[in-house]
């Protein structure tokens, strides 16, 4: 039966852009089941062409290849993929072995890019070393070999995928006669099993060792003589082996984590390299995730994390000089009332630079008059107690203007004194005044700003009546809005903004502070991140040199059927590799310098300022994955592009 015939092929090599060199003029062969052709000429002969054309290397000729009886001359190229893959084993003259592989992965490589189980590769493997008498090399590497246990181990590899044809090039050019003698009768053996071999050679001895021998001189057939019956075989219908599966992911991997140990330092050292760009991203990250907690920290801490503080858009003609804000009408109130969740409302006003407080022949200016809430420190009453009804607490510094000099000012509690607001009616200034009994005397110089202000306090309800008996408009210019679960705070915040209302002007502050924390975090991590273009650049060329280095590698894996796809995937999976150890390195050293710095500043300022967060490590370990596999992308289209009988030739 038929397995390969060959029908009037030329091939041509151009010399110049309109000169051509024909390597091979209309050759016709036809080979079957059990042969052992022998193709012999001397160098140049036109017989290596003609198994580069025979096993699918070479796809650029005239006439029909013809592999049970279909075109390989239209074949696609993952279709050519497949053939090399499933139908054919070369068998090298230099063996083109993988050196860093050992003798058992120089074997499975070739099931391990048909994606064949780790069971059965293992099995197979054991089995043709076994036929080849090798058992006892299995974890050897190829240079722990003799020349004709290396020509064994290339005979194993050519038979893993169990092909119909063996393509031997020169198979005992390298060996000495002993040895060249036990390779050819271990080929007879494969032969006898059903395998058409092909053995391209220049010797007559090995010519002699096979059933057939045809002769080629210029490019032409010269002689097709049969020198013993080829093996009687039992007729079996014609067809084509169905592609198995393709290299996976994981064994991609695996082959790239075995290339990456063959220059394992120098990944070390180039994925330590990139990750001097995670780390300093990530504390960049860290450190503005950190300041802008502290700052919220700082502000929110001895506020209630139910209470929302509500107030009214500023609009200049409705504004007054005295109080702090647009007052809220009782239809405001009532509509804020009306939010779902919004359990309880307080009611406060602040009056400021228009009072002013009498005692005896003395008097102070207050700079603020506020009404209490609930959010009011009474640990700050250092004198006294909380005001009640027509009572007012004063500031310290506002009690040592009233009193004489080297008087306590604790004497002023239970006194009586007189409060003063100007204040305006019809558009005419109007004076507004009361007697208070001072309750107590607050300290204000640990409160930051606010220990150089003078303050008074009194009851909201207090400061509405006085109003109201002058004949004054008066409303509250701030709401405390209090939530029945912290849970919905920020549903209730989305209503009233809704409703056209603002929060406090100190949140506000807070919210552009942030952005500008923001704006500075992610300024300061992008010039962190220029260095992970640089590392880019590295692994481009470190991955470039790669490809130069191992180029008779990758076309030892084209011709034993790996797609372009798989090329690139192998080599996408070392730049992953590199990418994911330098965002590991990264995450390491960020945590390990976020420590250090937080241990400094704890020490220093009794805080910690650098947030070192889940989700920046993340993004740390993406960042850097994706950034190699960018820089891997052009040395893995390289690869993947290599011509395989150049790459083969290759030194």
């Amino acid at each position: 039966m038929t397995i390969l015939k060959i029908n009037n092929v030329n091939k041509y090599y151009k010399i110049s852009k309109k000169e051509t060199f024909q390597v091979l003029k209309n050759v016709n062969l036809s080979f079957y089941k059990g042969e052992f052709v022998s193709i012999i000429g001397e160098s140049g002969s036109g017989k290596s062409t003609l198994m580069n054309l025979i096993g699918g290397l070479d796809s650029d000729f005239h006439g029909d290849i013809l592999f049970h009886g279909k075109s390989i001359s239209k074949f696609k190229e993952k279709e050519l993929d497949a053939y090399r893959k499933n139908n054919i084993g070369f068998i090298f003259q230099s063996f083109n072995l993988i050196p860093h592989l050992s003798v058992l992965d120089n074997i499975t490589i070739a099931m391990t890019l048909s994606n064949a189980s780790k069971e059965e590769q293992f099995s197979r493997a054991k089995e043709l070393l076994e036929e080849v008498g090798l058992e006892d090399q299995i974890y050897k590497k190829p240079n722990q070999l003799s020349g004709g246990q290396k020509q064994r181990v290339a005979i194993a590899r050519a038979l893993a995928n169990d092909p119909d044809i063996i393509l031997a090039d020169e198979p005992t050019g390298a060996l000495d006669s002993k040895t060249s003698e036990q390779i050819l009768e271990l080929l007879q053996k494969i032969g006898k099993r059903g395998k058409l071999i092909i053995a391209v050679t220049h010797s007559s001895k090995v010519a002699n060792f096979g059933t057939r021998i045809v002769s080629i001189s210029d490019g032409e057939i010269i002689k097709d003589d049969i020198i013993k019956e080829k093996i009687d075989l039992k007729e079996e219908r014609a067809h084509i082996k169905k592609g198995k599966q393709n290299l996976s992911f994981f064994s991609a991997i695996k082959l790239a984590l075995n290339n990456m140990r063959l220059n394992t330092w120098r990944n070390i050292l180039i994925s330590f390299g990139a990750s001097i760009g995670i780390t300093s991203v990530i504390i960049m990250l860290a450190l503005g995730s950190g300041v802008k907690s502290y700052i919220q920290g700082e502000i929110q801490g001895n506020v209630d994390p139910l209470m929302i503080e509500v107030t009214k858009p500023s609009k200049e003609e409705m504004r007054g000089p005295i109080t702090a804000g647009n007052p809220f009408t009782t239809e405001d109130i009532k509509e804020i009332e009306g939010i779902e969740n919004a359990r309880e409302i307080e009611k406060s006003s602040t009056i400021s630079m228009k009072t002013r407080i009498e005692y005896k022949d003395k008097s102070n200016d207050v700079l603020i008059l506020e009404t209490l809430t609930k959010s009011f420190d009474e640990s700050s009453v250092t004198y006294g107690q909380m005001p009640k009804h027509d009572e007012i607490i004063i500031s310290k510094n506002v009690a040592e203007n009233l009193m004489e000099e080297g008087e306590p000012v604790k004497n002023l509690v239970g006194t009586t004194v007189k409060l003063l607001i100007v204040e305006q009616k019809d558009n005419k200034p109007v004076q507004i005044e009361e007697e208070f009994t001072i309750s107590g005397i607050m300290e204000t110089s640990g409160q930051g700003m606010m220990g150089n202000f003078t303050l008074t306090y009194l009851n909201y309800d207090d400061l509405n009546q006085l109003y109201r008996d002058n004949g004054v408009e008066f409303g509250p210019t701030t709401l405390y809005v209090y939530g029945t679960n912290e849970k919905y705070i920020a549903h209730i915040k989305e209503e009233i903004k809704e409703l056209g209302y603002e929060g406090s002007r100190e949140e506000a502050i807070l919210e552009q502070l942030m952005v500008y924390l923001n704006i500075a975090t992610a300024v300061l991590a992008g010039i962190a991140g220029i260095s992970l273009i640089v590392s880019g650049i590295m692994i481009l060329v470190v991955l470039y040199i790669s490809v130069i280095e191992r180029t008779k590698e990758i076309g030892v894996l084209k011709a034993i059927g790996a797609r372009r796809k798989d090329i690139k995937r192998i080599f996408f999976s070392e730049a992953a590799l590199v990418g994911v150890i330098a965002g590991l390195i990264g995450v390491i050293c960020a945590i390990f310098i976020g420590n250090i710095g937080n241990g400094i500043l704890n020490r220093q300022f009794g805080v910690k300022l650098i947030e070192v967060k889940i989700d920046y490590m993340i993004l740390g370990l993406l960042v850097s994955t994706i950034v190699s596999v960018v820089a891997g992308l052009s040395p893995a289209s390289k690869a993947a592009k290599l011509d395989p009988i150049q790459s083969l030739r290759h030194e």
